[in-house]
């Protein structure tokens, strides 16, 4: 469903993807990791069409309003309620108001509706933006580090969140510095360094392929002994 072929992408002399390749199957978790500056946000803003590849052909196989996207500034309106933050896109979507009450549920802050964003914690506004991202039912659902700065529980929550919006028969795009999160979640992961890609593949046999498991699967021990730099 997602496709990637030969895409470049250069920000002055600093050339930020080269010949990025790769293809994302429909109704799976597939995940791009790597460290920070190595592309990934970049991959994401081409692949939602808020950033023009230098050349390449990339593909999402549904139209805009087909996705949902949570980036890691989740761009909520502090002053208003969780109830009204999703009220106010449910009418940009033009579907029912009771659409929002319904994402509250399905991410657990039903019972917080009436809060403001400003009182929430890190780990609900990252549900609330979960559930405007999802709001309108999308077809695929990008994900930009959910997990990012949550304590250990809250990614949890998180996790369980993304897996039963899978079972639902969205492509969940996402990216991560997180192996062990890659691992539990993700069917398919490419690995990026410098903007190239420098494995691709099922988490765990990548891991193993490279002797990278110990007491969990680390990012960081995968790069080293993929590229002798660490991650």
């Amino acid at each position: 469903m997602i496709k990637m072929t030969n895409v470049k992408k250069t920000f002055g002399t600093q050339q930020v993807l080269a010949d990025v390749t790769f293809e994302a199957n429909a109704g799976e978790i597939f995940g791009l990791l790597g460290p920070s500056g190595a592309g990934k946000t970049t991959i994401i803003n081409i692949l939602t069409s808020q950033l023009n590849a230098d050349s390449g052909q990339h593909s999402t196989g549904v139209t805009a309003y087909e996705m949902g996207l949570m980036l890691d500034e989740d761009g909520l309106y502090t002053r208003l309620t969780c109830l009204e933050n999703l009220d106010v896109f449910a009418k940009i979507y033009g579907i029912p108001s009771k659409k929002a009450l319904e994402a509250l549920r399905n991410v657990g802050l039903a019972g917080d509706k009436d809060k403001r964003v400003d009182q929430l914690s890190k780990g609900m506004r990252q549900r609330l933006a979960l559930a405007r991202a999802i709001l309108h039912d999308p077809k695929v659902l990008f994900l930009d580090e959910p997990t990012s700065g949550l304590d250990p529980t809250t990614a949890q929550e998180i996790h369980k969140l993304i897996e039963n919006i899978r079972k639902r028969g969205t492509t969940i795009f996402m990216t991560t510095h997180n192996m062990e999160e890659a691992v539990k979640l993700c069917d398919n992961i490419v690995m990026l360094n410098k903007g190239k890609i420098v494995e691709q593949g099922k988490p765990r046999e990548i891991c193993q392929r490279h002797d990278a498991f110990k007491t969990v699967p680390d990012l960081g021990a995968v790069f080293i002994k993929m590229t002798g730099e660490v991650a």
